[in-house]
């Protein structure tokens, strides 16, 4: 998401519990998702993709000019990855301990201590981020040349870069090898091979959707998730050859996705303040299982598998109230489709907490 920051929050959508407690569980006969709590954490600067280390019991959000860290348990403050210029994402090799904020410099830590390792000089305008457990690489995502910049995690090195022929947004692992990536302004996914580098096929979206922005996987049965601006949608694809399975409704202002292999469900999250949660009832058979209503401008979002619980951020800021737009930039709007607003309230960002 080249132009980040813009979605908004407009004020009284929806009650928040004050401060994050205590787990809230639900009744054994209460089988919908639902808003459980929010963390009022505040703190200055725009923020982007969101982040959780469900291994290391860690949440990572981006603020302009660092990386704010959170205990993922309990939301309080863990620690600041410092000197992160214009950071929009964050990914963590498991293993090694290394995570990766996508900034210009790249900034390296060490996940345990978050004491920092190095900085890495890229080239283009580092956006999207995510980590191939497969080549062990993190691969960095940009509008501009190079559009991808491959990083070995267990030393910080650079591998290689990939031209995608447009501006990737997210992109997700298959576990074997191969990584996929939505190209945004060409509305295709990208296959790619993760070890040579090398685009292997660019998956159409047939006009289902349109301006994906979002990228989810399943990849037990290799079904990808391209969530899409405009149309509105969430086309369904076959991971091997590219081939539309389903097309179901998304609302407006998606900004990520995501998979949870322990449920068989795909989650979208919008900026219009819902998150549509599609079930995957076979490798053939989708529907639209429930769409949650969260806060206006939380449009990214991530998944802890460790407690199924997603997280998503967003804050509250001055008038004028934004609105949807459907010709984004054109009018005047935003890249997402959404008007300009004023600057962000002090004190007003907020970790929302979803889940069953």
């Amino acid at each position: 998401m080249n132009t980040p920051f813009r979605l908004v929050q407009t004020a009284g959508i929806l009650s928040l519990i004050a401060a994050f407690g205590p787990s809230v569980t639900q009744g054994a006969d209460d089988e919908s998702y639902k808003l459980l709590s929010s963390a009022r954490v505040g703190g200055e600067g725009g923020f982007d993709y969101v982040f959780a280390d469900s291994d290391g019991r860690r949440l990572y959000i981006p603020r302009d000019n660092r990386v704010t860290v959170f205990d993922l348990d309990t939301l309080s403050p863990a620690g600041v990855i410092a000197n992160a210029n214009n950071v929009h994402g964050v990914a963590v090799d498991p293993e090694s301990h290394h995570g990766f904020c996508s900034s210009r410099p790249i900034v390296m830590w060490d996940t345990q201590t978050l004491a920092p390792i190095r900085t890495i000089e890229v080239q283009g305008s580092p956006d999207g981020i995510f980590f191939d457990p497969a080549t062990r690489r993190v691969f960095v995502l940009s509008h501009s040349a190079p559009n991808v910049t491959a990083i070995d995690a267990r030393d910080g090195s650079i591998v290689g870069t990939i031209d995608l022929g447009g501006a990737p947004e997210q992109g997700v692992s298959d576990l074997k090898g191969h990584v996929y990536i939505d190209v945004e302004d060409k509305d295709n996914v990208a296959a790619v091979d993760a070890s040579s580098l090398k685009v292997t096929a660019h998956y159409g979206l047939g006009g289902k959707g349109g301006t994906p922005a979002g990228l989810a996987i399943d990849p037990k049965n290799r079904i990808l998730f391209a969530c899409c601006r405009n149309p509105q949608a969430v086309v369904v694809l076959n991971a091997e050859d590219g081939g539309i399975i389903s097309s179901l409704p998304i609302g407006r202002g998606v900004d990520s996705a995501g998979f949870n292999p322990g449920t068989m469900e795909a989650f979208s999250s919008q900026g219009d303040g819902t998150l549509t949660v599609v079930k995957e009832i076979s490798p053939s058979t989708f529907e639209v299982e429930q769409n949650v209503a969260t806060r206006v401008g939380a449009r990214t979002s991530t998944l802890d598998p460790r407690t199924n619980r997603i997280f998503l951020i967003t804050a509250e800021w001055a008038q004028p109230t934004p609105v949807p737009t459907t010709a984004g930039a054109a009018t005047g709007g935003t890249r997402s489709g959404w008007s300009r607003r004023g600057p962000m309230i002090p004190g007003s960002f907020t970790i929302l907490v979803v889940g069953r």
